[in-house]
């Protein structure tokens, strides 16, 4: 019987992987559920009902800690008192002992100290950004500014300004200005160096790169870095108004914590929160208006 002759063809080749081929059931990450999904942002409802039951488990176990008779609480009436007795106290607050005025003059302090802050700070941020010999020659000053403890400001702006007005003034400028001169510095440097090659090109002069390229283009940072330090400010104020003052939030929870009711330094914290994060949101507002280009925060 005579053979097959083999075919002279080659064989054929096998076809071509795809390049993206699906992934097979077992390599699919395991299903969750939505709520937990990781990194998922949650929406505005999500967000505010998230907060609300927070704060809701706060209150049932404050309100769970401190009910009953003072000898038979958890937590004794001289540490915290219940939620009614310290919404009850607010009327005394409110009309007996100033709050409005209190906080009106501590938030004049802060505007004062903190824009001086921000006068000296930003100029000289900007020239340490966009001249690295001026940002060595300072460094020391600015790591001692950002790192010696703020309660240890107090003792020295009272030897260097006195005990009046000016020297809670100064305290909030010595406290806020190394920061916004670091933020602004770290602004300035953070923007590329085409920018500043594609002006100097263009036959721009240096003094146009810093004012028309770099500034420009750092200010957003910049303004979100004061609108955070800002906030920062409004809480020092406390530390320098419990020497030698009559108002101001920090003399009014020294007053209080010694001559009582305690429960007005609660209050006090929490109006002083409650303003400070109205402001951060206004200033986030305007943020946002002047630099609509820019991400927005969440």
């Amino acid at each position: 019987m005579a053979e097959t002759a083999p075919s002279s063809s080659p064989p054929a080749a096998p076809a071509a992987a795809p390049k993206n081929p699906a992934p097979s059931p077992a390599s699919k990450p395991p299903a969750t559920r939505s709520a937990f999904r990781l990194r998922k942002e949650p929406t505005v409802l999500g967000r505010f009902l998230a907060g609300a039951l927070f704060l809701l488990l706060v209150l049932g176990l404050w309100t769970a800690l401190t009910r009953g008779a003072a000898e038979a609480r958890v937590l004794s009436p001289a540490v915290i008192g219940s939620p009614e007795e310290i919404l009850g106290s607010f009327r005394s607050l409110w009309f007996d002992r100033a709050l409005t005025r209190n906080l009106i003059a501590s938030l004049w302090r802060v505007l004062q100290g903190f824009g001086l802050a921000a006068l000296v700070g930003v100029p000289l941020g900007v020239a340490c950004g966009t001249w690295p010999r001026i940002n060595a020659f300072i460094a020391p000053l600015s790591v001692f500014g950002r790192n010696v403890p703020i309660s240890a400001l107090v003792p020295l702006t009272l030897v260097w300004f006195g005990i009046d007005e000016l020297q809670k003034v100064m305290f909030i400028f010595v406290a806020c200005v190394m920061f916004v001169v670091f933020d602004s510095a770290r602004a300035i440097a953070g923007v590329d160096e085409r920018y500043v090659h594609t002006a100097l090109t263009l036959g721009a002069k240096p003094w146009q790169v810093v004012l028309k390229v770099l500034v420009p283009l750092a200010l957003p940072d910049i303004f979100g870095s004061l609108r955070l330090l800002f906030g920062l400010a409004f809480g020092y104020i406390i530390l320098a108004e419990m020497v030698n003052m009559s108002d101001g939030v920090g003399a009014l929870i020294l007053i209080s914590q010694r001559r009582g009711p305690m429960e007005h330094v609660y209050l006090v914290l929490v109006a002083l929160t409650l303003v400070a994060y109205g402001i951060d949101r206004g200033l986030l507002g305007v943020q946002r208006w002047l630099f609509p280009y820019r991400e927005e925060e969440k």
